[in-house]
């Protein structure tokens, strides 16, 4: 006879827990290891027997200036393309045999099963660097870069999600959030003349959105899907209002290009590969890491984090204990678009440029997945931005290789390879994402 588990994941808050069967629950160990075989397949075949083998692809480690006594870090490494696709692809197809084995005699590796997953990951992507920049160089600092400037927005908007959702509300409004947050930096900072005075409106700006969607979703209970939709295209319309009747009629009054100073951290950012990527950034990117540290902290190792997670659970059996329900939801949902706030800020004086037109592009939609792919947890959360991010950085430094080299990868597939990765992560990879308890359900006190 099967032995009889519970299934951590009820549908609802007041649902009962249904007992699943073990043995159904192993099926599910069996879809990680197929999709890295297939993966693993896909690189030996296409990367590595789809290289010239004449070609070499080169990886440019330090460059003039770093802190490099001695050339520990060597400058430019050239590695025959297909010799190195080969070595990666045949390392994952070990990995994923791994697992196979694993999955066969269920054998619970623990946190080995999600090292060997990021080890796979790693090796998968060097591949596919080798492969797609055969015959010319990656430098692998620049594009580390470019991915930190293009995963920060991303990343405060998944935040953002994070502490609407674990207290049961769901946040669809991470765009409009984000549009208002790029909006009152510029037109506040430029006002004042200071990119400071902008980094202080931007998450006060994005309140407007968390106090409408605290209101309808929480006070009112309307469907909180439809209130998110409803609260971006109004965020889209006020901004574009705004843009074309002041901004535009008096730029350099209301729509300045501010930037926040580089802040520059002595001897760390003269590191090879990383210095410039960690400790040569503006105060923004310093603030997403405390961000993402202090929340981890606080929802998993202090009573306000217990709080919010019973709220986000099962917000009936929080309430017999005393714990305001909807005042957390409330108080959640406005601090989480003061983060998000904080990402749209990146989009202006983060990057130096004025505000723009409907300039979010989807990044809300873009950081609400990576809050799913993140499975609800801070850091997961910026590991999936920094994902979504590097494929964008690799779009851009693809676009700029000369003819004849690299692979010649269509941009338009680039362009897709954020939501590419989402689907098979989501499906495959990752698995089944547990989402809390009660969210999305509103709550009425008895």
């Amino acid at each position: 006879m099967s032995t009889l588990v519970q299934d951590p994941g009820p549908a609802t808050a007041d649902a009962p827990v249904v007992p699943v069967r073990t043995s159904e629950r192993l099926r599910s160990w069996w879809h990680l290891p197929t999709a890295l075989t297939v993966l693993a397949l896909a690189a030996l075949l296409v990367f590595g027997l789809g290289s010239p083998a004449a070609d070499s692809t080169t990886f440019r480690l330090a460059v003039e200036g770093d802190l490099n006594p001695g050339g520990i870090v060597p400058g430019d490494v050239a590695i025959p393309a297909r010799v190195l696709a080969i070595v990666l692809a045949a390392l994952c197809l070990v990995i994923a045999g791994v697992l196979w084995w694993a999955s066969a005699t269920v054998t619970a590796l623990g946190r080995w099963r999600t090292a060997l997953v990021v080890v796979f990951g790693l090796l998968w992507v060097i591949a596919f660097l080798d492969w797609a920049f055969h015959g010319a160089t990656v430098d692998v600092g620049a594009m580390l870069q470019t991915m930190m400037v293009l995963a920060v927005p991303l990343a405060f908007g998944a935040l953002s999600g994070v502490l609407s959702e674990r207290s049961g509300v769901i946040n669809i409004a991470i765009e409009g959030q984000l549009l208002m947050g790029a909006f009152g930096a510029v037109l506040v900072g430029s006002m004042v003349g200071s990119p400071w005075a902008g980094l202080i409106a931007a998450p006060v700006m994005s309140l407007l959105i968390g106090v409408l969607l605290a209101l309808f979703a929480v006070g009112y209970r309307v469907q909180q899907i439809i209130v998110g939709v409803v609260l971006n295209v109004f965020a889209i319309g006020l901004t574009s209002f705004f843009f074309g009747t002041v901004m535009k009629q008096n730029p350099q009054m209301f729509n300045q290009p501010l930037r926040l100073p580089t802040l520059r951290i002595p001897l760390l950012a003269d590191l090879p590969v990383i210095g410039r990527v960690l400790f040569e950034q503006n105060i923004l990117v310093y603030l997403m890491w405390i961000i993402v540290a202090v929340l981890t902290v606080a929802l998993f190792r202090t009573r306000w984090g217990l709080r919010v997670r019973a709220v986000g659970e099962h917000p009936r059996a929080a309430d017999t204990v005393g714990i305001n329900v909807n005042g957390t939801r409330w108080g959640n949902v406005l601090l989480g678009s003061a983060v998000a706030g904080l990402g749209g800020a990146t989009l202006t004086i983060g990057t130096g440029v004025a505000f723009g037109e409907e300039m979010s592009a989807g990044k809300g939609y873009i950081a609400l997945a990576a809050m799913i792919l993140g499975r609800y947890h801070p850091v997961g959360a910026l590991a999936a931005a920094l994902l979504f991010a590097f494929t964008d950085a690799l779009q851009l430094r693809l676009g700029t290789l000369p003819t004849g080299s690299g692979a010649g990868i269509p941009s338009q597939f680039l362009l897709m390879l954020p939501y590419i990765v989402t689907l098979f992560a989501v499906a495959g990879v990752v698995g089944r994402v547990r989402v809390p308890a009660a969210d999305g359900v509103p709550y009425v006190k008895q």
